[in-house]
């Protein structure tokens, strides 16, 4: 089971609906944390109400087109990741620090007409996500993990090689495509991806693709 699921085993065990952060490049996914320094306040007023109530929150990018709704707000990307305020504290200067751990993936239902300053909606989670781990044996880690170190030494980045050889093959996939810089197209691609096993050839042909056009455009300076 995902690190982060054990209070959610079940369908059941997932409220119907909860709060949506809209948030452009953000990528979450089953297991994986993200920290947030929230300070709008309808985020604020979105905190407190998922701490007194079901502590999750929804992460999704907005349309990757840009597109707007009639209101001003952006319309949403369908699919996003429930996550489980795991951490909170408050600033002085009336910030939020709140820590997330995804749960499951969903697509919007429906969204919600609510009086809250914020958003809601109705979910349809994969509930495959609560599951154990999906095609986690499948995965070619040995090509993981030397395209991303290839990455790396492209663009001079470190990484903690020891905590990644400890990872299992689920938490590697999810924390490299988390961490991975990419734009929130190809994070929504690595959201989206079925299984595992899919998320981990998509983060190597992008990684693959990156590095061909850093190679091209090297060249080109070179002439």
């Amino acid at each position: 089971m995902q690190a982060g699921n054990a209070h959610y085993r079940l369908a059941k065990h997932l409220p119907s609906t909860i709060p949506i952060f809209p948030l452009e490049g953000a990528l979450l996914l089953p297991g994986g944390r993200m920290p947030l320094n929230i300070f709008e306040p309808r985020y604020l007023q979105m905190v407190d109400e998922a701490i007194s109530g079901s502590r999750l929150i929804g992460v999704i990018q907005p349309s990757l087109d840009g597109a707007l709704r009639a209101d001003g707000e952006p319309e949403l990307c369908n699919v996003g990741c429930a996550g489980r305020i795991i951490a909170f504290s408050e600033t002085g200067d009336g910030r939020y620090l709140v820590s997330l751990q995804g749960v499951c993936r969903f697509r919007i239902a429906s969204e919600l007409t609510v009086k809250t300053p914020f958003r809601q909606a109705k979910l349809a989670p994969f509930l495959a996500d609560l599951d154990e781990d999906q095609a986690a044996d499948e995965i070619d880690r040995p090509s993981l993990l030397k395209a991303f170190r290839a990455y790396l030494q492209a663009n001079d980045l470190e990484a903690d090689w020891e905590s990644v050889s400890r990872a299992e093959n689920a938490m590697l996939v999810n924390a490299l495509s988390m961490m991975a810089p990419y734009g929130p197209a190809e994070k929504q691609a690595l959201l989206e991806a079925a299984d595992l096993k899919t998320r981990a050839e998509t983060l190597i042909a992008i990684t693959e693709m990156a590095l061909a056009r850093e190679n091209e455009d090297f060249g080109s300076s070179l002439q």
